[in-house]
């Protein structure tokens, strides 16, 4: 199996040597002085580019976490009123806010933004001055934070819990090794404690292109019949961190912790939301347990397809420097567009941990509660009366 490269960085195949000589000269356009891992000097951000350091770090134990949108004021007044503008991008997916210095969040705007990104599944900031070292002050706000065992880490010292996605001139992206379904992920879920509220941050950028798009697990489970629904709700899926850790010793790189797989519910309820999320990707996601192969590969191949092509549950965002964005790596996918070669793109992902994914027969059986579809859970809220479609079998169309 080819390795599938996470966090959206891929590594080329493309000739290091010959790539050197082209960026050295001036008169050739693919010409940079900050591009090439031996040609540091002038680049404001040279300490955080790609390392690979030879150590050594423990298997990951079970530990407690708290999710902090739990404390928070379900109207967000105390965020929401520090904002210029709140600007929902999609009906689904998405949220731009303006006005706010994530360096001077209070403990309870930050609770508020973990709760509205578990809602929106991702929320924007551009223009955003906070260091390397205060994103990840803010991210252990919300859980301690994962560090990765296999894709680099800056080179500056003592930054081991950051993740890097680095592409430049000698980074040639190579089509043949992957289709662009599989780069769709959710970020290690493999671990027994996949991440929640994420943050990546854009400190060099092309002009244009690089973008990224995420993808609602809400909106994906919400677009199934209820039989389908239910069937998938029975289901546990393998997440694979083999692949990964063999494509990084293909490549001469050392592995810093061994690889693991984890068993999790291809449906998890949000902690905090009540929303049931469907929770499988390309990037990790193996197989379904306990069914035949031929069933395994159809039910997944129906779910990655929707999470790639259905442009619906999707937001895309255009970066710029500085822009910041945070996601719930519990209810959303995500991908790049490797359509910006030889530009550089660098970005710095800081990564809490969140609570083992939750069946929704053990979320039920935990709380006491009902877990919910969230698109019907607004529509209930809103006063919207339930569409037909979702009372009958009949299949409708639209004009555009």
């Amino acid at each position: 199996m080819a390795p599938v490269p996470s966090s959206e960085q891929q590594t080329g195949n493309g000739s290091v040597a010959a790539l050197k000589n082209r960026i050295g000269n001036p008169s050739n356009p693919f010409y940079s002085p900050s591009l090439g891992d031996d040609n540091d000097a002038g680049y404001k951000y040279a300490g955080y580019k790609p390392s690979f350091p030879k150590v050594d770090w423990e298997p990951l134990q079970e530990i407690a976490v708290q999710d902090r949108g739990a404390f928070a004021d379900p109207e967000k007044k105390a965020l929401f009123s520090a904002a210029g503008k709140v600007k929902h991008l999609t009906p689904i997916i998405g949220t731009e806010i303006t006005g706010i210095d994530l360096r001077q969040l209070t403990d309870a705007q930050k609770d508020e933004l973990a709760l509205l990104v578990a809602e929106r599944g991702v929320v924007f900031f551009r223009d955003q001055e906070i260091s390397i070292h205060e994103q990840l002050e803010l991210a252990r706000h919300w859980g301690p934070l994962h560090k990765h065992a296999t894709t680099p880490v800056p080179k500056e010292p003592g930054l081991e819990e950051v993740h890097i996605v680095y592409n430049d001139a000698s980074r040639r992206p190579d089509p043949t090794a992957f289709s662009k379904v599989d780069l769709w992920h959710s970020d290690v879920t493999y671990e027994l404690q996949p991440p929640c509220t994420t943050s990546l941050k854009v400190i060099t950028g092309p002009e244009y292109g690089g973008d990224t798009l995420w993808s609602s697990g809400y909106a994906l489970y919400s677009s199934f019949s209820p039989g389908f629904q239910k069937y998938l709700e029975g289901l546990t899926a393998l997440h694979s961190a083999v692949a990964q850790a063999d494509g990084a010793r293909a490549a001469g790189l050392h592995v810093r912790r061994e690889p693991i797989e984890s068993i999790h519910p291809v449906v998890r309820v949000h902690p905090v939301t009540g929303w049931k999320s469907v929770y499988v990707n390309p990037g990790f996601t193996r197989r379904i347990i306990g069914v035949p192969k031929a069933e395994s590969d159809a039910v997944l191949q129906i779910l990655f397809n929707t999470i790639a092509n259905n442009v619906d549950h999707q937001v895309r965002f255009k970066w710029e420097e500085n822009s910041i964005a945070f996601w719930d790596n519990r209810i959303v996918t995500h991908s790049a567009t490797f359509d910006f070669w030889p530009n550089t793109r660098h970005a710095l992902r800081a990564t809490p941990h969140g609570e083992r994914p939750e069946s929704v027969a053990d979320y039920e059986a935990r709380t006491g509660k009902v877990a919910k579809d969230r698109q019907i859970d607004l529509w209930e809220k809103a006063g919207v009366e339930l569409p037909e479609y979702r009372k009958t079998s009949l299949v409708r169309g639209y004009n555009d």
